[in-house]
């Protein structure tokens, strides 16, 4: 993180704005960020994709790389998927993400926007919640030769094709047999993950400072084959045994095609990505609004 200017903009000198791409509904909000921010006296750039979405003519584009080695903070004005898309990237970095949320669930851009402004008037002020989520790597090893390397923030999933019948996959974690597994694939997630495609596929959540990951198969053949949750110091190996047509993808973003007998090797990154929130926020409230705890009571109240 590059030095503090001398000015009230305290520890966050410079700020990157990054935008749901393509979005026009979006422009009005992070214009709006962007001369609240300036008025505070911080120094606003704006991912290149971003920059040309709201043509701005005083606008400082600048690429994910130079975001990260200049900006002291990065503001995601969206939803999770573009999160995930910019936190890959600047996960190198150490730079800490805000998200602001304008999409529909908000796991991980949790401010809601018609607060937006109120509430990061308070963080870049210092009254803020730090919290470091892990994040996996992943190679495909085809006949001892790497072919593809990709981060996931959410999750690796091995997964058949369209058109494919059940993949056969070999599980092993550190070089020792664990199962072979007949489904439709299988979901190794993060605790961020988890409560995305991990639950969808009947995975439980993780707490995001519990240090594991959990593998959870997709429509397996044996109901024995059950989701798993292990140590995240761990390499797991899943081998294509058999199957037709079939793929690796990275937090649903980044994939390639997979072929017989090619291994996927999965560990825990050395990258890790900072959240900035709220003083005061808390995991269990998020999960609560999002998954619709909160509805609970009225509901029992109702069947009473």
């Amino acid at each position: 993180m590059s030095n503090s200017s001398p000015t009230s903009t305290g520890r966050f000198h410079t700020i990157a704005i990054i935008g749901k791409h393509g979005e026009s509904s979006g422009k009005g909000s992070v214009l709006e960020l962007a001369g609240f921010l300036e008025d505070r006296g911080h120094r606003v750039v704006f991912e290149d994709e971003t920059a040309r979405d709201i043509q701005r003519p005083e606008t400082l584009s600048v690429t994910p790389e130079q975001i990260g080695k200049r900006a002291d903070l990065a503001i995601v004005v969206g939803g999770d998927g573009t999160m995930l898309g910019i936190a890959r990237q600047l996960a190198p970095y150490s730079v800490p993400l805000i998200g602001v949320n304008q999409g529909r669930l908000g796991f991980m851009t949790d401010i809601a926007s018609e607060h937006m402004l109120s509430v990061l008037a308070e963080i870049l002020d210092g009254k803020l919640t730090s919290e470091r989520r892990t994040l996996l790597e992943g190679v495909v090893v085809r006949d001892g030769q790497q072919i593809f390397h990709g981060l996931a923030f959410n999750d690796v999933v091995v997964s058949r094709g369209a058109g494919a019948g059940m993949v056969e996959l070999r599980v092993e974690v550190d070089g020792h047999f664990m199962y072979n597994q007949r489904s439709d694939g299988l979901i190794v997630s993060t605790p961020t993950g988890s409560t995305a495609y991990a639950l969808a596929a009947g995975g439980p959540m993780l707490q995001p400072e519990l240090g594991g990951v959990v593998l959870v198969p997709i429509a397996p053949h044996a109901l024995s084959n059950r989701p798993i949750v292990l140590s995240d110091n761990h390499e797991i190996s899943i081998e294509l045994v058999s199957a037709g047509e079939s793929s690796v993808n990275f937090d649903m973003q980044s994939l390639t095609s997979l072929s017989q007998h090619d291994r996927v090797l999965i560990r825990r990154s050395a990258h890790t990505v900072t959240f900035l929130h709220p003083e005061g926020w808390n995991y269990f409230d998020t999960l609560r609004e999002k998954l619709h705890w909160n509805e609970y009571p009225s509901v029992l109240g109702q069947l009473k």
